[in-house]
């Protein structure tokens, strides 16, 4: 068997050492056969975006020692685009690791990326420098170039291989938005999107000695943002027909991958754990958590959960609305839910429209669009989430923001409280959590409910295994907050119902009110026509932070 290339995107060293590769050369034809002047590929993390562009830097590189990479691949059946092989200059620079605290940090990381590429050219370009181009490269090389310098840096370098060769440069910038999203945590974005701006303008628009060039990201910064210079930019995201097999495995791909480590016999787990991303009509696997799962020799696990950045997903969480939060939380419980996608973002203009958090989560590879057209020249989609894997890691994500500062042993009592009917346990737990904890309960809100409501349902999502939690469904005659319905139907099953405190009643009249209208509306109906006998209704009341529970057997 072949070995896996855990953590390896060097496409030469794939080959060369024997590792599988589930080939993507065709990634080659479709980019020539588009003819964009610059490209924008923008997919999720770990979906072999890197590996990607480095296949295309040893296709096009015009490197001798390159050109049996290819024999037996794809690419190789099509004459009229193995006849490009080796044709072009190739600049090739990844900005994924820089992702640092301060700009100076940020700039010199990307000085440094830039004395790495011109070094790898200097030899044959030395001869034919200027004074005033061995000055720029001095300046380069002993990182002592200023802001312009490093700006101008990858049109400078094209013009001098441009006029070394004769032949048109190509130019591959990896995860040009790492820099970008580092850069709006950490409180230097202004700079960061000057500077990008300037790099990019410079590099790919009117540059005379470029042929091509091909960005990957994972989201579109709008147009005003980081890309206002460039009239010439084709985007082509996850919604789009055009690459949508080009990033991620197909079932196809999958099934080669399964059948050469025997782990045929797995295949329909595999798919709930890891398939289901929608790549405009295209379903693919995430790479990363295939691989790993055959390296780990079929164990199941969540592969994903530690190398996707998720620290602008939780700091827009964290300020969402409860309404948002509540969407959210109701994703977990299977619900679709229908959104504009955005393709374009202005990252600081996401903290203004929660709107946006939802194509966010689509776009870094939380939610997919499991349908998705055009209304209006925008596009509408049907989210949910696209495996059991990101179904784990969308859970941990969510609770990590709403359970906070409640400890896990108090979430566990809590939870077995409910189990048990233990009205009185439940009730003194989220009064010592709403007493000490500055929370979603101490922000203005019309409409209070939601917020209770909102952090009970996230408690009892850990649940999942042993109870059906539903939320706001019809039931009887009206329509409940949150329902228990055991799986084993000899198990207790819980209905709660909230109500805030009005001007002329106590907490214990608006629990009890609580209590008689899970009675009226006969919400356990559903519950019974489930087979289950034992059913404990909670009326919890509540007025600012104090809270009042009343129970009992419906």
């Amino acid at each position: 068997m072949k070995r896996l290339p855990i953590g390896i995107s060097n496409f030469k060293e794939i080959v060369e050492s024997n590792y599988f590769y589930i080939d993507k050369t065709l990634l080659i034809k479709e980019i020539m056969d588009k003819g964009s002047k610059v490209l924008l590929l923008p997919r999720p993390r770990r979906f072999g975006k890197t590996l990607n562009l480095s296949m295309l830097y040893y296709f096009f590189s015009s490197a001798d020692e390159y050109r049996n990479l290819f024999d037996d691949t794809a690419i190789a059946r099509y004459p009229d685009i193995m006849a490009h092989q080796g044709q072009y200059p190739v600049i090739f620079l990844t900005f994924k690791d820089v992702k640092v605290s301060t700009w100076q940090q940020a700039f010199n990381d990307i000085a440094m990326l830039v004395k790495q590429v011109f070094e790898r050219y200097y030899p044959v370009l030395v001869e034919t420098m200027s004074e005033s181009e061995h000055e720029d490269y001095k300046n380069i090389m002993h990182r002592t170039a200023d802001l312009s310098l490093i700006a101008h840096s990858l049109k400078t370098l094209g013009q001098l291989l441009y006029r070394h060769y004769h032949k048109k440069i190509i130019i591959l910038l990896d995860e040009y938005d790492a820099p970008i999203h580092a850069a709006y945590q950490h409180g230097y974005y202004q700079e960061m999107t000057e500077f990008v701006r300037n790099f990019l303008s410079a590099a790919l628009k009117d540059n005379t000695a470029l042929e091509f060039g091909v960005l990957t990201g994972i989201l579109r910064t709008a147009k005003e943002g980081i890309f206002s210079g460039l009239n010439n930019l084709n985007v082509c995201t996850i919604l789009n027909e055009d690459f949508s097999d080009k990033f991620g495995f197909t079932q196809a791909e999958v099934d080669t991958l399964l059948e050469h480590y025997a782990l045929t016999g797995k295949r329909d787990e595999v798919k709930q754990w890891y398939n289901g991303y929608q790549f405009a009509n295209t379903t693919v696997y995430n790479p990363w958590s295939l691989i790993s799962f055959v390296d780990k020799k079929g164990a199941f696990g969540c592969y994903w959960a530690n190398t996707s950045d998720n620290a602008l997903i939780k700091r827009l969480i964290t300020h969402a609305s409860t309404e948002l939060l509540m969407q959210l939380e109701s994703v977990l419980h299977g619900v679709v839910v229908r959104q504009r996608i955005e393709e374009a973002f202005i990252v600081p203009s996401m903290e203004r429209n929660e709107l946006i958090v939802w194509s966010l989560l689509v776009f870094t590879g939380y939610l997919t669009p499991k349908r998705q057209e055009l209304v209006k020249g925008r596009f509408m989609g049907d989210l949910t989430i696209p495996n059991q894997e990101i179904h784990g890691i969308y859970d941990d994500l969510l609770q990590e923001i709403l359970r906070q500062p409640l400890q896990i042993t108090s979430v566990r009592v809590l939870l077995r409280a409910l189990q048990e009917g233990d009205g009185a346990v439940f009730e003194k737990i989220v009064r010592e959590y709403l007493q000490n904890s500055i929370s979603m309960f101490d922000l203005p809100n019309n409409e209070p409910e939601k917020s209770y409501h909102l952090f009970v349902l996230g408690l009892l999502v850990t649940l999942n295994d042993t109870y059906e939690v539903l939320s706001n469904r019809e039931s009887g005659y009206g329509r409940y907050d949150i329902m228990l319905i055991p799986k084993n139907i000899q198990q207790r099953g819980v209905i709660i119902e909230f109500k805030k405190v009005d001007e002329r009643e106590e907490l214990e009249e608006a629990a009890q009110r609580a209590l008689q209208q899970i009675h009226m509306q006969a919400y356990a109906t559903q519950m019974r026509s489930r087979g289950v006998s034992i059913i404990t209704a909670f009326g919890i009341a509540f007025k600012g932070k104090e809270v009042l529970l009343k129970q009992e057997v419906v």
